[in-house]
């Protein structure tokens, strides 16, 4: 059974993505490439719900797929810096995997609304997981 999420849902999913993500950081050793990865870090994990949010106030269909296939970027790349973090040593891998699952979990999620936006049964609000 497929569970959809409302948009009101989704938008509190991000921001607390973004503020677990802003409470990790700020728990990081820091040094020169700690400083880098935390910074791109911060910018992409916090870009996903901005970008959700103008996806729900797009003017057309085309705005709405345009948005959230940046949210899809963005998470995408927040999964890049966090395994990045992982391999590199920085972080333990126990510490950083409920933020990766939810990482890879908001990719999926964008990646089937992108879909489901495209398909011609396009509805802008429930998104499907």
């Amino acid at each position: 059974m497929q569970h959809t999420i409302t948009k009101d849902e989704m938008y509190q999913r991000t921001i607390q993505f973004s503020t677990r993500i802003l409470h990790m950081v700020k728990a990081m050793p820091k040094g020169m490439a700690e400083d880098v990865i935390a910074r791109q870090l911060i910018r992409s994990a916090t870009s996903i719900g901005a970008n959700y949010r103008e996806a729900c106030h797009g003017r057309s269909k085309s705005d709405f797929i345009a948005k959230i296939k940046i949210c899809e970027e963005e998470a995408d790349e927040t999964l890049y810096w966090l395994e990045l973090l992982v391999n590199s040593g920085i972080m333990k891998q126990s510490k950083m995997q409920q933020l990766i699952d939810e990482a890879n979990e908001l990719v999926a999620i964008f990646t089937a609304s992108t879909k489901t936006a495209r398909s011609s049964t396009y509805s802008p609000e429930p998104l499907a997981r």
